[in-house]
This record gives structure tokens, C-alpha cells and sequence, in this order.
């Protein structure tokens, strides 16, 4: 390494805002997440299929449990430590990392905030301890950013139970989760309710989604429900409408803003280690003022990304993150991400196109995470009616 360089993707040292335990306990993760996890992802990128020992990884380094002490967790740790927390994963695996948001963001945050205190005691102790693993069922075939108005799954209510038909697609763990929150719209009030659907409940099916580029060891799957008979006791008690789902979907859209910045953290990490490895015309590439301007836009574009999140971070620990914030966020540190694998992968040349170099497999994953939860368009228009008073939702 060049005398005086400074190699840390976190330039403006935003990570110094975290307690001395909380920097300690963050290095704890990173180094198991580098010497347990690390080595499973990319086999499970390449082959498509999901490494089910991750599953004991994540029990054994407690991952999930943060948030529901009352459940056999921690005690609730800062939103800007989870937020870390995030980012590490992400930088480790994207894959692995979705499966796990999947599971302890949107299906156990469904149940929590949805649930009774009965169905919360009911299920959340096994999903803590990852021996439940869950999935979150809400996206359809012909409904993404329109599933709030156009959601075609339906709920009849017969007596005691209720009869879902309809179809999910993209659906994360859905292959072989043990608990699926499904989202239906109730034909007697045309309101949308969550219902907690277990596997292998006759009428329901599910198959794994082939070809994709993008995360490929998540185990997206399409999901048909034909006549699913569910127990009232199954309807998340308190769930009154899309309402509700939306504001899951606002505490869980933070951390993909993290995960964007995960990604974009590790691949300044791997553009910059082999600039100054890489050797053409008789020097490394990193003395090459194209090279550096490169570096220097991406690392930018990171400083930013982190000064947004450690912004969100802090105004939900104070109860004062909403909606439109959160959106602003994934909006924006999506868009960034997208640029900095590109100029990632470009500074790689040919190498950046073989998983060797593991940023084609990032650039590959930046396109699912720039997607999901809200595409950038969706997302600016929560932001430009919050600025405006107008909305512009067609």
C-alpha cells in the first residue's frame, strides 16, 4: 500500500457515531460473517440453490432476535447499529443477507406489528431462534407497484375460516418457508388482510423461479393458492387494511437503502484493492488519473449514501423517521449503488465480467436490490406528493 493511503470506504469515519460496545459487537459480526458466510455465497450465487447451513450461521450469531427480547432476543439495539449491521451483510453476500431480511424483516415485522399478543407468542419464539423460517407474500404476476389497488389474491370468509385464491410471485424463502405471510384483499369489505399461511397447506404450491441474473441463491418462487382454507385464529388480528402493510414495508425499506450501501461499500472495497494491484505500462492503474477519478466518484457517491442513512438511522431512533424519508433513501442510495458497480466493473475491464473478481456478481445483484421494495420512480413520487401535497399516483 502507498504511504499515507487511506483504503477505508467509510472516508468521513460515520461509524465513529457508534458506542465503543456497539463498534466491538459490529466487529464481531464482521469477522464471523467473513469466515462463516463468505465462503458459501458464491458456490450458492453460481449454482442457484440455497446454502441451508447459512440458516444455523445466522441462529448461532443471533441476528434475529434484536428487536423481540420478550421473545428470547436481545434487548432493541439502536436503529443506527442495525443499520451497520446491514451494511456488513450486504457487503458479504446480498443473497444471503435478502433471505435474512426476508425472514426477520418482513415476516417477522408482519406478525409483530399485524399480530395479537396470542399469534405473536405464538410464532415469533421459533422464528427468533430460526427454527421457523418465514416468507412475505405480496407481490402478484400482474401487480408490483400497483399491488395496493390492483391486489387480485382474494379472502372469503366461511364461518371460522377463511378461503384464499389467488397467486404471489417473487416471493423470497418461499420455497421452503415454514411460515408465509399472504396478503389478500377481503371480498366482503375489499379491504387487504395478512394472513399466516404454514407449509404444506393443501391448495397452496410453490415453485422456484429459474433464469435469473440478479441474487440468484435467494430462493424466489411463484406461489398459487387455490381454495387455501386458513383459521380465523391465522388472520393477523390486527390488520385492517393496505395501510398496515405499507407501513411494514416503511421500516423494512431503510434497511434496503443499507443493503444498497452494503453493495456499494464492498465494491469500492474490490475496485480500489485491484487498482492498486493492477499493473499496465509498467505501474499500477491506480496512478492513472482516470482510474483515481473513477475511485473518487464512487467513493462520493458512498460518503453521501452513509450520510443519509446515519441521518435516517437517527431519526428513528427518535421515533421521527416516516415515510417519505424512508422512501428519499431508497430512492437515492439505489440510484448511487447502480452507479458505483458500473464504474466498478468498468475500472475492472475485462475482469469485471467473471466472477473471479466478484464485482460482476455484484453488478448483477445491484439490479434486484434497485428493484425491490419500491422501484426509484415509486419511491419519488411518496417523496414528491410528501414536498408537494399533490399526488401524482395514477
Amino acid at each position: 500500500m502507498a504511504k499515507h493511503a487511506n483504503p477505508d470506504p467509510d472516508f468521513f469515519g460515520f461509524a465513529e457515531l457508534l458506542t465503543d460496545a456497539e463498534r466491538a459487537r459490529l466487529a464481531e459480526i464482521r469477522d464471523y460473517l467473513e469466515r462463516e458466510v463468505r465462503p458459501l455465497a458464491r458456490a450458492a450465487w453460481e449454482s442457484s440453490e440455497f446454502p441451508f447451513e447459512v440458516i444455523g450461521k445466522f441462529a448461532e450469531l443471533d441476528l434475529a432476535g434484536h428487536a423481540y427480547p420478550e421473545f428470547g432476543g436481545h434487548a432493541p439495539q439502536r436503529a443506527l447499529f442495525n443499520g451497520f449491521v446491514s451494511l456488513e451483510m450486504n457487503r458479504v453476500d446480498p443473497s444471503l443477507a435478502v433471505a435474512h431480511g426476508v425472514h426477520t424483516g418482513l415476516a417477522m415485522g408482519s406478525i409483530d406489528g399485524g399480530g395479537s399478543d396470542e399469534q405473536r407468542h405464538r410464532w415469533l419464539p421459533d422464528m427468533v431462534k430460526w427454527n421457523k423460517i418465514g416468507a412475505f407474500a405480496l407481490t402478484e404476476p400482474e401487480g408490483g407497484s400497483d399491488v395496493a389497488g390492483g391486489m387480485r389474491t382474494t379472502a372469503r370468509r366461511e364461518g371460522d375460516r377463511w378461503i384464499l385464491d389467488g397467486a404471489k410471485r417473487w416471493i423470497g424463502n418461499g420455497t421452503f418457508a415454514d411460515l408465509i405471510v399472504v396478503w389478500a384483499r377481503d371480498v366482503a369489505d375489499d379491504q387487504v388482510k395478512g394472513f399466516v399461511v404454514e407449509k404444506g397447506a393443501p391448495g397452496l404450491t410453490t415453485s422456484k423461479i429459474e433464469g435469473k441474473i440478479a441474487l440468484r441463491a435467494v430462493q424466489n418462487a411463484d406461489i398459487t393458492l387455490t381454495g387455501v382454507e386458513v383459521p380465523e385464529a391465522d388472520r393477523l388480528q390486527r390488520v385492517n387494511g393496505f395501510r398496515d402493510v405499507a407501513e411494514v414495508l416503511r421500516r423494512t425499506r431503510g434497511n434496503v437503502a443499507w443493503q444498497a450501501l452494503g453493495v456499494s461499500v464492498r465494491a469500492y472495497e474490490l475496485a480500489r484493492a485491484y487498482a492498486v494491484e493492477r499493473v499496465q505500462f509498467g505501474r499500477p492503474i491506480a496512478g492513472f488519473q482516470m482510474i483515481q477519478d473513477l475511485l473518487v466518484r464512487m467513493l462520493a457517491d458512498i460518503t453521501a449514501s452513509f450520510g443519509m442513512m446515519v441521518r435516517l438511522a437517527q431519526l428513528a431512533d427518535e421515533d421521527r423517521a416516516g415515510a417519505a424519508q424512508a422512501a428519499l433513501a431508497k430512492a437515492f442510495t439505489t440510484t448511487r449503488m447502480r452507479e458505483v458497480v458500473s464504474r466498478a466493473r468498468e475500472l475492472f475491464g475485462g475482469n469485471g465480467i467473471v466472477l473471479d473478481h466478484e464485482i460482476a456478481k455484484l453488478f448483477a445483484d445491484a439490479e434486484a436490490i434497485y428493484s425491490f421494495e419500491g422501484s426509484r420512480e415509486m419511491n419519488t413520487l411518496i417523496v414528491g406528493k410528501a414536498i408537494t401535497g399533490h399526488s401524482a399516483f395514477v
